[in-house]
């Protein structure tokens, strides 16, 4: 086993590359999502080939950062998933690529079984199998009507081995 010095060492001599996610085509800067706050949309990391995409709390906001689909939870949170879709989508990734949801639901009793059906049909529609691990919390959410906040974490490879196909976005 190597010495911890020798460790360290290493660590600070390859820095890893990180950048923030957005996609001003599908919602706004979070800076200017509630009061203002001080997070990024997602945060992509890329360690020598292996991508991963920490996707913040998202919900049914639209491009300009207003809530839609007040008092209607199906609808927010097909616009939740596709706000995710999006981001995903601004990195090269997709649904696919998913391996871990965290589900925030304002009333978890009142809606679970409305987020499930939800669920299972958007993630029918996306072909994915195996599906993403996930957990459902009940949560305060920031804004009074917002019902449900999705985080994601998505992971890939950004170079495909022997050359077997093009390279996902560097």
């Amino acid at each position: 086993m190597e010495p911890i010095s020798e460790l360290l060492k290493f660590a600070a001599h390859a820095p890893i590359r990180k950048s923030a996610m957005t996609n001003l085509g599908v919602l706004n800067e979070a800076y200017a999502y509630a009061k203002p706050s001080a997070f990024s949309r997602g945060m992509r990391i890329d360690l020598n080939g292996l991508v991963i995409l920490l996707i913040s709390g998202t919900a049914s906001i639209d491009e300009q950062g207003v809530s839609v689909h007040v008092g209607d939870f199906r609808a927010q949170m097909r616009r939740t998933l596709e706000n995710i879709a999006g981001l995903l989508a601004s990195e090269g990734a997709s649904w696919h690529d998913v391996v871990r949801t965290s589900c925030y639901l304002r009333d978890i009793e009142r809606d679970y079984d409305a987020f499930n059906e939800e669920r299972t049909a958007f993630y029918k529609e996306q072909g994915l199998d195996p599906l993403p691990a996930s957990t459902g919390i009940q949560a305060t959410l920031c804004r009074p009507e917002l019902l449900i906040e999705i985080e994601a974490i998505a992971m890939f490879r950004n170079e495909v081995p022997d050359g077997a196909g093009a390279a996902r976005k560097a």
